[in-house]
């Protein structure tokens, strides 16, 4: 990513953390009357981060050079950043410091190994797979292929979540929540962005969904960021209906840059049966009634 352009990005992410807080959120005195921005004014932010007001505008053009930590953790603090915003605050810090840096981890790496596959396929009550930080599943064991089914049932190489979120109309039926997981993929892409700034790979798969999506595009100006950590995701599978699973996803310390991503469901749930009929459709290989 060239320097110009991580300045850009440090420079359109404060200013958006900053627009979304008002001054009564940041326990600031409201003195009425018309205010010519949304959000904190810069002078605000700075006073909240007890700097100058001269420094933090620099620092919002992206002149981050020399920043300390204690001066970024003071920022974090000032525009109400959560543990993944400051993390990715830092990234784009090193990033404009040393643009010209290689990648410490490759995002992209299609390899996968023959152990973690052996791990996907003992997970036989689980629907599991691997995906890269460019969210192209690599690996899958049996009941995550049937659950998947549809995002798998691509002519690319790799099946990439992002493009089928954004490009497969197929995605808006098959994910209930849709909005929720295309916010989560932005937001994980553009941290992936931050973190390797030279991954040519990565800005040509943005480019591309940004050119083919409208949603996206709109999405990734808003410049939030994510981790696709645990929670609950939200299906209607076109073999067995509406289905509801817990998710954890668990980054590989061996293998920076892939992560397994585990859907399990509590034997309790009122979505057992349904789960159920999945793993007797991914054992039988095909499709079974509804």
């Amino acid at each position: 990513m060239p320097a110009d352009a991580v300045r850009a990005d440090i420079r359109h992410f404060l200013t958006s953390r900053r627009a979304r807080i008002t001054p009564q959120q940041a326990g600031l005195p409201d003195f009425g009357g018309r205010r010519q921005v949304s959000g904190l004014r810069r002078s605000e932010v700075a006073q909240l981060a007890s700097i100058s007001v001269e420094y933090y505008t620099r620092l919002e053009r992206g002149n981050v050079g020399g920043v300390s930590e204690e001066i970024l953790d003071s920022l974090a603090g000032a525009l109400q950043l959560d543990d993944v915003e400051r993390a990715h605050l830092a990234a784009l810090v090193r990033a404009a410091s040393t643009p010209h840096r290689s990648a410490d981890r490759d995002g992209g790496t299609s390899h996968v190994r023959e152990s973690l596959q052996q791990i996907l396929d003992a997970l036989t009550g689980a629907a599991a797979f691997v995906r890269n930080a460019h969210l192209d599943v690599l690996a899958t064991n049996q009941l995550a292929r049937a659950l998947y089914e549809e995002a798998l049932d691509t002519d690319d190489q790799r099946p990439n979540l992002a493009r089928f979120v954004f490009l497969d109309p197929r995605a808006r039926r098959f994910y209930r929540d849709w909005e929720g997981i295309a916010h989560d993929a932005v937001g994980s892409l553009r941290t992936e962005a931050a973190r390797t700034p030279g991954d040519t790979d990565l800005a040509d798969l943005i480019d591309e969904l940004a050119t083919h999506s409208d949603e996206f595009a709109i999405r990734w100006d808003a410049h939030d960021v994510e981790y696709y950590r645990s929670g609950q995701q939200r299906f209607h599978h076109a073999a067995v209906g509406d289905l509801d699973l817990d998710y954890d996803a668990l980054e590989i310390p061996a293998d920076p840059g892939l992560t397994i991503v585990i859907y399990t469901l509590s034997p309790t749930s009122a979505y057992a049966d349904v789960f159920l009929r999945l793993r007797a459709n991914a054992m039988a290989g095909g499709n079974c009634p509804g």
